[in-house]
C-alpha cells in the first residue's frame, strides 16, 4: 500500500504456507535508507481430534491433555463443562486439581464428583482474537474397594532427585512447575539452594504449584527446588535457572553538526552472550570515504560538510535475538533567529537586554562590539547570558548607540540599537510641614524629565491612596503644587507625589503635623502650682507640687525640714501648659530631729569571731538637720546591757563573737539636734564555719523506680542548716549495673528542714549508691557512710528506630534497633501490622530478642502497612513503637507543595522528592498576564527538587501550575522583582540645596552659642543672682551660712553634680519633695515646660515614702487680686 504497509489480499488458502518466512521493511530517499526490526509470520493449522472417554477408580491420578496449535503467542487455557443450569461453566481449581503450563490439567487424585461427560478445553489466541475449542472429553470416575487408603506422592513429568535445566532471558517472566500427585493430596514447598528465596523476585502462584518471576534480573540466576509431602512421604526436583539477556542499548545514535566540526557517534550495546562489537553505518549505497571510519563501535566523521547529511543504522544481535536503530546526521549552518536593527529604549540607571538568539549545533558561540569594533565583556556591568543574550546593568547616557552581534568563524551578524534617556527626577519634592490648625498647606513638587518622554502624569497620595481634587480641601495648581486648605488634625499625616512616564516613575514624600497654639485669657481653668528647689550656689530643676481646680487662689503645703524653695504657677488645659508665672521669693524650713531610722538592719557576716551588721542609707534629703549620723546597738541574745557606736555609714564590725552566736541589733538615725524615733530590732548572727559531721541513720525503701530516703540531722552545724544533698552514683545499667562500672552521679538537693526524700525517676534493673551530706552558708559536710541498693525489673522502653525495606510489589522486611533503656532482660519483641485499609484485621508475629529485623512476605501490591513494635521483659511489655510502611509502588505522581522565589528576569522552583514518586517526568505551565496563553516548561524529574525558569519580566505578577490527568496539583502567583533604582551620578557638593543647608547649620550653631552665653552671664532666665548683688542686705548670704550649714565640700564632691543651665536638666533636685504632693511628678525646665512630657522621662519616686516631718510648716501662696486666674486658649 502507499503508506508501506504490506497487505496480502486474495491469497488462495492452499497456497497461503507460501507466505510462511521473515520480514523486514526498508524506507530511502536522497539522505539514505532506513530499515525496521525482522519481522516473522507463522501460518498455523487447526488439528483434528477425536472425541475421548476415561474410566478411573477413586483417589487414582488423572491427566486430561490439551493440545492446541503452537503459535508465536502461547494461547491461554481454559477448562469448562456443562451444568445444569448454566450453559459453561470453568472447572474450579484447587491444590488437587491444576491447570499446568502445557494446558493439560492435573488431578493429583479423582473423587467421585469429578465424573463428567463434556470436559472441554478451549485455547484462547489473543493476537488473533480467536478460541479453538478441542473435542469433548468424558471422565467416569467409580469407587475404589482396595485397602490402600494412601499413596506416596510423585510429580507429573519429573524425575525425582533429577534436575531440569531451565535458560531464561532477563526481563522476561518465567514460571517453574511442580504438580504432584497423591493421596492424601500433597503440598508443595519451594527454596533457593544458595541463598533465601526472599532475595529474588520469586513468588507462589496456582497453591504452591508455580513459582513465577515476573521480571527475571541477575539475583534470579541460581538453583531452586521444589518439595511435594503428605503423611505417606515426599519427592523433591531441582532445577538451575540460567538467566541470559537479548541485546539491549546501553547508548544509542543522534547527531547534530555544523559545518567543518569532527563528529563521533558511540553505539554501545551489552547482552548475555555478549553481542560482537557493532557500529554505526551508512547505507551500502553510500560509499566511505577517507573523512569516515569505524572502529569499536565508534562512527567518526571529520570534517563534516553539508553533504554528509544521511541516515545510519546500528544493529547487535546474540544468539536470543537482535536489536536495530535508525539515526541521522544533520548538518546545518549557524543562524541568527533575532530580529535585525531592533531599537532598544530605557532610561538611566536601569538594565537592559537585548537580544541574539542562535540555532545550531553545538550552539553557535556568539560575539558582541560596539560601533568602532570595540569590545564590550571588559565592562563590568555588561554580561554574556547562554542564549547569546547581552544584559548590561545600570546603564548610562554615553550607553546609546550601535551594536553588533557575530558568530564567530562566519560573515553573518545583527545589529541593534540602544537609546538612553535621563531618568525622571523629583527637584523639589514635599517637605515635613507643621502648620496651625485652621491655616493652609502647600507642597511642591518639581521634577525633570528627558525631552522625549511626552506627557508625564503626577499623582498625589495621601497614606498610599490617591487623592481627588476638591476646590475647597485639595487643590492641584498647573505647577503640580499640592495645596491643603483649613488643615485639621485628621489632615495629619504623610502625602506622596508620584511623576509617572511610560518609562519610569518616581515618588517623593512629606508629612503635615497639625499644631495648636497656648495663650493666658481671663476665665475658668486648670491652674498647677510648681516649686523649685533652691541648693547652694545652684539651682534644682522645677517639679510639680499639687494640681488644682481653677477657682483655687492659694495652697497650704507640707515642706521637709532644712530646706528652701521657691514657687511658681502655670495654667493648663487639654491642649498644654501655659507660660509660668514669675517665681516666688525662696523660704527656708528650719530643720528638726530625723523622723525615722533607717531599714533592712540585718547581719552580713562572714567569718568565725566577727559580727557585721549592715543598713540601708537614709536618703540625704531625709537627715533633716546637720551632723548627720547612725547610732548601732547590739547585745548577746535577749538579754544583758546594750553596746552601743556611732558611725558615718555601714557597715559596722564587732569582734569576739564566737561561732554563730545569736545578738540582738538597731540602728538609730541621729543629727545635731538628737535622735530619731526608737529603732526596732533584728536577731542577727555571727560569722558561720564548716560542719563538722556527717547526717546519720541512712536508710533507703525502693518501690519500682522511686526510692524513700531518710536520714537523721548531723550535730556540730556550726550554722543555719540550709540544704541537704543526696548524692546517688548510678554505674552504666542493665549488666553493668551487677559489676564493677562507674556510673553517673545524680545529686537531689533538700531543704534543710527536712529529714526524708523520695527520689523519683530511677532506671530500672540498677543499682545505686547514694550517700548524705549537710550544707551551711560556709561549705558543706563530710558526706555519710555509702549505701548500696536496686531498683527491680520493669518493662522496657520503646524501641529505638524502625525502618522498612521493600524488596518487591508483596515483600517487606521490617528493621529495628533495640531500646535505649532495657530496664531488664529482653525477652523478645511483638510485631502488630495490619494493612492501612479500615477495619483490617491485625496480624501479630513473635519475634526472639536476638533479631532485629522480621520478613512480611504475600503482602497486597502498591499498599500501605501500619507496624506497632514493643519489647517485652519478665515484668511487661513496653510501649509500641508505631510507622508506617508500603510495598513497593509504580508510577508516580508530580509535586504538590513547590516553594517559589522570584528574581528580576527569573523564578526558581523547589520541591522536597518524595520517597514513594521517584524519577517522575512531569512539567509546570506558566502564564504572564491574566487571559494570556499558558506556557509550558521543558520536561522535568521529580528527584531533582530544583529548577530555574529564566527569560521573565521584571515587575511582572505570573501564574504557575502543575496537573495530573485532567486534576490541578499546585498553583501559585508570583511578581518578578522591578530593576532598582540608581544613584545620581556626580556630586552633591556643589548643589544648591547642599550649600544652603550647611549655612543654615553654621548660622543655627552660632544662634545657639551666643545664647548659652548670654544665659551664663545673666544666672539664668530670672536673674536671681543679679538681685540678689544689688542689694547688702539680701537673705542669700545669711541663708548660705546659717541655713545651709549642714552642707559641706566634702558633702558636695559625694553628690552628683549639677547639670548647667545651658542644657535640660536630665535629674531632680536631691532635696525636692514632689512625693509630698497629691499628684503625678512631671519635671519642669526653667522656662515651664514640661521635661518628662515632651522628653518621655519622669522622676522616678524613693522606693519608700518618708514619714511626714516634726513640724507642718504652712506656705501661703496669694495671687493678687487685680489678676484674674488665667486659663490657656488656643
Amino acid at each position: 500500500m502507499g503508506n508501506g504497509t504490506l497487505l496480502g489480499a486474495g491469497v488462495k488458502p492452499e497456497d497461503i504456507n507460501d507466505y510462511e518466512g521473515h520480514y523486514r521493511c526498508l524506507a530511502s530517499n536522497m539522505l539514505g535508507t532506513a530499515m525496521t526490526n525482522t519481522v516473522e509470520l507463522i501460518v498455523e493449522m487447526l488439528p483434528k481430534q477425536d472425541k475421548v472417554s476415561k474410566k478411573l477408580r477413586e483417589r487414582e491420578s488423572l491427566v486430561l491433555e490439551c493440545n492446541p496449535p503452537k503459535s508465536s503467542t502461547p494461547p491461554l487455557i481454559h477448562w469448562m463443562d456443562k451444568s445444569k443450569f448454566v450453559l459453561m461453566v470453568h472447572i474450579q481449581e484447587s491444590g488437587r486439581v491444576v491447570v499446568g503450563l502445557d494446558g493439560n490439567m492435573y488431578y493429583a487424585n479423582v473423587v467421585l464428583e469429578d465424573s463428567r461427560e463434556d470436559f472441554i478445553c478451549n485455547a484462547y489466541y489473543s493476537d488473533a482474537r480467536t478460541i479453538l475449542p478441542q473435542e469433548k472429553i468424558s471422565l467416569r470416575v467409580t469407587p475404589s474397594n482396595d485397602g490402600v487408603s494412601q499413596r506416596k506422592p510423585r510429580l507429573f513429568n519429573k524425575s525425582p532427585h533429577h534436575h531440569t535445566a531451565v535458560l531464561a532471558l532477563r526481563g522476561h517472566s518465567l514460571v517453574l512447575e511442580c504438580i504432584p500427585s497423591g493421596w492424601p493430596t500433597p503440598s508443595v514447598s519451594w527454596r533457593k539452594k544458595d541463598s533465601r528465596l526472599e532475595t529474588t523476585s520469586a513468588r507462589e502462584d496456582k497453591f504452591g504449584r508455580w513459582l513465577r518471576f515476573d521480571s527475571l534480573g541477575q539475583e534470579d540466576d541460581g538453583e531452586y527446588e521444589c518439595q511435594a509431602n503428605n503423611t505417606h512421604g515426599g519427592t523433591a526436583h531441582g532445577f538451575t535457572v540460567t538467566v541470559e539477556a537479548e541485546p539491549y542499548w546501553v547508548e544509542t545514535l543522534r547527531a547534530c553538526s555544523t559545518p567543518r566540526e569532527n563528529l563521533r557517534l558511540h553505539c554501545q550495546v551489552d547482552g548475555i552472550p555478549t553481542p560482537p562489537s557493532p557500529g554505526p553505518r551508512p547505507h551500502p549505497d553510500v560509499d566511505l570515504d577517507p573523512r569516515r571510519s569505524v572502529s569499536q563501535g565508534v562512527f567518526i566523521l571529520r570534517d563534516a560538510v553539508l553533504d554528509d547529511t544521511a541516515v545510519l543504522q546500528c544493529e547487535a544481535s546474540n544468539k536470543h535475538g537482535s536489536i536495530l536503530h535508525n539515526t541521522f546526521i544533520y548538518v546545518s549552518c549557524p543562524q541568527i533567529l533575532s530580529s535585525d536593527a531592533v531599537v532598544y529604549t530605557t532610561t538611566e540607571g536601569k538594565d537592559i537586554n537585548m537580544q541574539c538568539e542562535t540555532f545550531g549545533s553545538p550552539l553557535p558561540h556568539v560575539t558582541w562590539e560596539r560601533d568602532g569594533g570595540m569590545s564590550l565583556l571588559t565592562d563590568q556591568r555588561v554580561s554574556l547570558l547562554t542564549d547569546g543574550t547581552l544584559m548590561m546593568s545600570s546603564v548610562e547616557s554615553e550607553d546609546s548607540g550601535r551594536y553588533t552581534c557575530s558568530i564567530q568563524h562566519t560573515n553573518i551578524s545583527i545589529d541593534a540599537y540602544l537609546t538612553v534617556l535621563n531618568r525622571t527626577m523629583i527637584v523639589s519634592g514635599p517637605q515635613h510641614l507643621r502648620p496651625l490648625r485652621g491655616t493652609d498647606a502647600l507642597f511642591n513638587c518639581v521634577f525633570q524629565t528627558d525631552t522625549q518622554l511626552s506627557g508625564p502624569q503626577v499623582i498625589w497620595k495621601k497614606k498610599g491612596n490617591k487623592l481627588q481634587e476638591t476646590p475647597n480641601k485639595y487643590i492641584v495648581f498647573l505647577n503640580h503644587t499640592l495645596k491643603v486648605a483649613n488643615v485639621q488634625s485628621d489632615d495629619s499625616g504623610e502625602y506622596s507625589c508620584e511623576v509617572i512616564t511610560k518609562m519610569d516613575h518616581v515618588h517623593a514624600t512629606g508629612f503635615i503635623t497639625v499644631v495648636g497654639v497656648s495663650s493666658w485669657s481671663p476665665g475658668p481653668g486648670c491652674p498647677r502650682v510648681h516649686r523649685g528647689v533652691q541648693r547652694p550656689q545652684e539651682e534644682a530643676p522645677w517639679r510639680e507640687m499639687r494640681r488644682t481646680s481653677g477657682d483655687v487662689s492659694h495652697l497650704e503645703l507640707l515642706l521637709q525640714p532644712h530646706s528652701t524653695y521657691r514657687f511658681r504657677v502655670l495654667a493648663l488645659n487639654a491642649i498644654g501648659p501655659s507660660p509660668p508665672s514669675q517665681p516666688s521669693p525662696a523660704h527656708s524650713a528650719p530643720p528638726a530631729v530625723p523622723d525615722s531610722n533607717p531599714g533592712n538592719v540585718k547581719s552580713e557576716s562572714i567569718d568565725p569571731g566577727t559580727l557585721i551588721i549592715t543598713w540601708d542609707e537614709v536618703d540625704k534629703r531625709l537627715h533633716n538637720g546637720p551632723d548627720f549620723r547612725y547610732k548601732v546597738f547590739w547585745r548577746e541574745g535577749r538579754m544583758g546591757h546594750w553596746n552601743h557606736d556611732e558611725v558615718d555609714g555601714p557597715p559596722f564590725l564587732v569582734k569576739d563573737t564566737g561561732t554563730y552566736t545569736p545578738f540582738e541589733i538597731k540602728v538609730q538615725a541621729v543629727n545635731s539636734l538628737g535622735g530619731g524615733p526608737e529603732p526596732a530590732s533584728a536577731i542577727g548572727h555571727s560569722g558561720e564555719d564548716v560542719p563538722e559531721e556527717a547526717p546519720g541513720d541512712v536508710s533507703v525503701l525502693v518501690v519500682n523506680n522511686t526510692a524513700r530516703v531518710s536520714w537523721s540531722a548531723p550535730g556540730r552545724v556550726h550554722g543555719k542548716l540550709l540544704r541537704y544533698q543526696l548524692a546517688q552514683d548510678q554505674p552504666d545499667g542493665g549488666e553493668a549495673a551487677r559489676g564493677d562500672g562507674e556510673g553517673e552521679v545524680t545529686v537531689v538537693m533538700v531543704d534543710g528542714n527536712k529529714t526524708s526524700e523520695e527520689v523519683t525517676g530511677l532506671r530500672f534493673y540498677s543499682q545505686y549508691e547514694l550517700s548524705v551530706s549537710a550544707f551551711n552558708s560556709k561549705g558543706e559536710s563530710p558526706a555519710s557512710t555509702p549505701h548500696s541498693f536496686s531498683t527491680q525489673e520493669g518493662a522496657p522502653g520503646m524501641p529505638a528506630s524502625m525502618t522498612f525495606e521493600s524488596p518487591s510489589e508483596t515483600e517487606l522486611i521490617v528493621h529495628w534497633t533495640s531500646p535505649e533503656r532495657p530496664n531488664g532482660r529482653l525477652e523478645g519483641y511483638v510485631l502488630h501490622y495490619r494493612d492501612e485499609v479500615e477495619n483490617s484485621p491485625e496480624k501479630v508475629v513473635l519475634i526472639p530478642d536476638d533479631v532485629n529485623q522480621h520478613y512480611l512476605g504475600s503482602l497486597k501490591p502498591q499498599s500501605h502497612y501500619v507496624f506497632r513494635l514493643m519489647a517485652r521483659t519478665a515484668a511487661g511489655m513496653g510501649p509500641p513503637l508505631t510507622g508506617k510502611g508500603h510495598t513497593l509502588l509504580d508510577g508516580g505522581i508530580p509535586p504538590s507543595n513547590v516553594s517559589l522565589d522570584a528574581g528580576e528576569q527569573t523564578v526558581n522552583l523547589s520541591w522536597v522528592p518524595s520517597d514513594e514518586h521517584r524519577n517522575h517526568g512531569f512539567t509546570f505551565l506558566y502564564s504572564g498576564k491574566d487571559g494570556a496563553g499558558w506556557e509550558q516548561s521543558e520536561l522535568l524529574n521529580s528527584t531533582q527538587g530544583f529548577y530555574s525558569l529564566t527569560g521573565l519580566q521584571p515587575g511582572t505578577r505570573y501564574r504557575f501550575l502543575i496537573e495530573s490527568g485532567g486534576v490541578t496539583l499546585w498553583k501559585d502567583v508570583i511578581e518578578t522583582k522591578r530593576p532598582g533604582l540608581s544613584e545620581v551620578s556626580g556630586g552633591f557638593a556643589t548643589q544648591g540645596w547642599f550649600i544652603g543647608l550647611i549655612s543654615a547649620v553654621v548660622l543655627l550653631l552660632l544662634l545657639l552659642l551666643i545664647l548659652c552665653f548670654v544665659k551664663r552671664s545673666k544666672g539664668g532666665k530670672y536673674a536671681v543672682k543679679d538681685k540678689e548683688d544689688g542689694q547688702g542686705d539680701s537673705e542669700a548670704r545669711p541663708m548660705k551660712d546659717e541655713t545651709f550649714g549642714e552642707y559641706s565640700d566634702a558633702e558636695e564632691k559625694r553628690s552628683a553634680s549639677q547639670p548647667s543651665l545651658c542644657v535640660a536638666s536630665k535629674l531632680g533636685s536631691d532635696d525636692s519633695l514632689a512625693e509630698y504632693g497629691d499628684s503625678v511628678d512631671i519635671q519642669f525646665n526653667e522656662d515651664g515646660s514640661f521635661i518628662g512630657q515632651y522628653s518621655g522621662r519622669a522622676l522616678a519616686l524613693r522606693e519608700s515614702s518618708p514619714p511626714p516631718p516634726p513640724a507642718l510648716l504652712p506656705i501661703l501662696l496669694s495671687v493678687f487680686q487685680s489678676v484674674a486666674c488665667p486659663h490657656p486658649t488656643l
